[in-house]
């Protein structure tokens, strides 16, 4: 099987502004899997799917996923116990 390929949470910044209104690559988030903090600009993204996939930099647990839809944006955030903004 062939590794998946990712992105650093970087890539994601554009649709994270769409579904949070600001800028959120420097919020810290904390997995709902594993319990460790980092900033979501560490996360590992995925594109190669119907949407994109924020996995978790230590234990790779989903954290969120995002998914435009003809009638409807989808935003899953189950895997992050927390995220905390500076203002």
């Amino acid at each position: 099987m062939a590794e998946l390929t990712y992105l650093d949470g970087n890539a994601a910044a554009g649709e994270l502004r769409v579904v949070f209104a600001r800028e959120m690559t420097g919020a810290h988030g904390t997995s709902g899997h594993c319990g460790r903090v980092s900033v979501l600009a560490e996360t590992r993204v995925y594109t190669r799917a119907p949407g994109i996939v924020l996995r978790c930099p230590h234990c790779l647990g989903v954290l969120i996923r995002i998914v435009h839809r003809p009638d409807r944006l989808s935003v899953d955030v189950s895997g992050v116990a927390r995220i905390e903004l500076s203002d």
